[in-house]
């Protein structure tokens, strides 16, 4: 299972009862965190997250409204006597905050903290049934967007059928793989005769923080979800490009150029009390445009 629950919509304030961006990827049986805006550890109870369960926290960049809630997760972990390992992945400079917070306060946690420094595109993580990569989106300062893919998972052996060939279970491994078998007699069997295509795997984008870059298209080509921030709506086109954010219908056009099959918007600026515009001028773009609602689960 691929699945996206979002704690924090906004943008830099809090407002309306909505909190700055973060988010919890559910994959097989791991928990991953997108950004970790102020509050986020007070969502998490919220909505019942089991923050054991969490093992990576990834952060796109360091304004406030992304990090802010991570000294105060990571003090409570440590309260609450953690021991499993716990890696964390963002920019250079996010390292020293921490270090740097935990030793004015006297803080010594009791599991192990692994910082990952994100210095170039490419695979972050390589897990047992998915992968997680970076790539830079064009913002204020240095921001990356992450993409989580689910690995390919091995053919179905049907059971039918290999009984039918009399095929040895010590054989199935090959046949999952899509090797064809070879009978003592020479004779060839297909694999698609004796195995069925499982699930497609399927991917998620966090686009994170970004203007209106074309160059996204490419790197998140046919990804099943992607997420991309609508921090104005259409009519504040040229305020977006100034604060290098973008608009509900550029989103869109992201998401349509890319082919992708979901868009979640969010990042909304606390300017704006009715968010329902964002998805609507969204919508006139791309269809299948829905709000990133907090407390909301999105199944991939």
């Amino acid at each position: 299972m691929l699945a996206v629950t979002i704690l924090g919509n906004n943008s830099a304030i809090p407002a309306y009862g909505r909190h700055p961006t973060s988010q919890i990827v559910t994959i097989s049986d791991d928990l991953i965190m997108f950004d970790c805006g102020e509050g986020s550890q007070i969502q998490i109870m919220n909505f019942k997250i089991k923050r054991s369960r969490i093992n990576h926290i990834f952060i796109s960049h360091l304004h406030g409204d992304h990090y802010f809630g991570l000294i105060g997760l990571l003090s409570s972990f440590a309260l609450l006597g953690r021991i499993q390992p716990l890696s964390v992945y963002g920019p250079a400079p996010l390292k020293e905050i921490i270090e740097l917070q935990f030793k004015i306060s006297n803080t010594s946690l009791p599991f192990q903290l692994t910082f990952h420094s994100i210095e170039k595109a490419g695979l972050l993580l390589d897990a047992k049934n998915y992968t997680v990569e970076c790539f830079p989106t064009q913002h204020r300062i240095e921001c990356w967007g992450f993409l989580v893919r689910e690995k390919k998972q091995p053919r179905k052996i049907n059971m039918e059928k290999v009984s039918a060939y009399n095929i040895d279970a010590s054989l199935f491994p090959s046949l999952q793989k899509g090797e064809d078998f070879v009978s003592a007699n020479g004779e060839i069997v297909k694999n698609e005769l004796l195995t069925d295509a499982n699930t497609k795997p399927k991917s998620y984008a966090f686009c994170a923080d970004t203007i209106y870059d074309e160059g996204l298209v490419p790197v998140i080509k046919e990804v099943d979800m992607i997420y991309h921030e609508t921090t104005y709506p259409a009519s504040l086109a040229e305020k977006a490009t100034e604060r290098h954010h973008s608009t509900s219908k550029q989103a869109a056009s992201i998401a349509s150029l890319a082919n992708n099959k979901r868009l979640l918007i969010g990042h909304f600026s606390a300017k704006f009390e009715d968010i329902g515009q964002f998805e609507r001028e969204a919508k006139e773009v791309f269809p299948h445009t829905e709000i990133a609602l907090e407390g909301t689960t999105y199944l991939v």
